[in-house]
């Protein structure tokens, strides 16, 4: 009797342990961030810094666009909605509702095709190259070349910043649209004539970077507003955050991240600008960065 009942504790004994260990290795906790492509590799490898630091807890992170962000982190679908603009731009969002955590600034950047004879253009020219006043390079100083423009699709906060900061109202003509900014850089590359715009992270050499009045898109330049065409990198929460969803928030504004990740991936940390941009776009000084 006694054998048995020995043997009986011996296995519940060990059934608890088994379960616990279970409960141990499977339990991973993870939020959702969706939205910005220029947000998008800021916000990925944030994540993974944030894994190394806290095992099972894990940021999946989605494109689709500032649009797509807003929309998501409105309806409470993910935990982060990533946007390059305020939720006070966008049509058909209740500001009043999400919480703005700025993480970052970046620059937006025009790009051609790296045979293209034009190291800087104004922003009258640029203007006029995306309405279509101007049509071939030989009327802003290039060589005798169509142009060819690459534009990122209606919903991309990119295209948002950069009609904001350039085009000044007016209409952009109709052209080539793409939902990536990958696939902007691939077309831009591989077409004679070719212009676009990307933000600064999605630079690499086989495009060609254009000065906007003779002033080059560099971190500086952005932190001075001295480059004119920049946004922040929003993360929004329905609500005020709370759980792994804060942690995340406030793990990306440390020091190791801000100057570890968000400067070496071309984005401007926040605490180096030293101007602040509004919903409406005025820009004003600020004597200590901006928190």
């Amino acid at each position: 009797m006694k054998k048995r009942l020995v043997a009986l504790f011996a296995i519940m004994f060990s059934s608890i342990l088994v379960l616990s260990g279970c409960k141990g290795s499977g339990s991973q906790e993870t939020i959702t961030a969706v939205g910005s492509s220029a947000a998008q590799p800021l916000v990925e490898l944030a994540g993974e810094e944030f894994t190394k630091s806290n095992p099972n807890q894990y940021v999946n992170v989605q494109g689709g666009g500032t649009g797509t962000g807003l929309s998501q982190i409105q309806q409470g679908a993910v935990n982060i909605g990533n946007s390059d603009l305020y939720a006070e731009q966008k049509k058909d969002i209740d500001a009043s509702k999400l919480v703005d955590h700025r993480i970052a600034a970046v620059g937006m950047v025009p790009v051609v095709n790296k045979d293209v004879k034009v190291k800087s253009l104004t922003i009258k020219q640029l203007r006029q190259i995306f309405s279509g006043q101007v049509k071939n390079w030989k009327q802003v100083g290039g060589q005798d070349l169509p142009i060819t423009i690459i534009n990122r699709a209606d919903g991309s906060g990119t295209r948002a910043s950069f009609e904001s900061d350039v085009m000044n109202g007016t209409p952009f003509v109709r052209s080539q649209e793409q939902d990536s900014s990958g696939m902007v850089r691939q077309i831009v590359y591989n077409t004679d004539g070719a212009i676009s715009y990307l933000a600064m992270p999605y630079l690499n050499d086989t495009v060609k970077t254009i000065a906007v009045n003779n002033v080059e898109p560099t971190i500086e330049n952005i932190e001075n507003n001295t480059w004119k065409i920049w946004s922040y990198e929003h993360l929004y929460t329905n609500g005020k955050p709370t759980g792994m969803t804060k942690d995340f928030l406030d793990f990306i504004m440390t020091k190791h991240v801000q100057q570890n990740v968000v400067k070496k991936m071309n984005y401007v940390p926040m605490n180096e600008m030293k101007y602040e941009k509004d919903y409406k776009g005025n820009v004003t000084p600020v004597s200590k960065g901006v928190k």
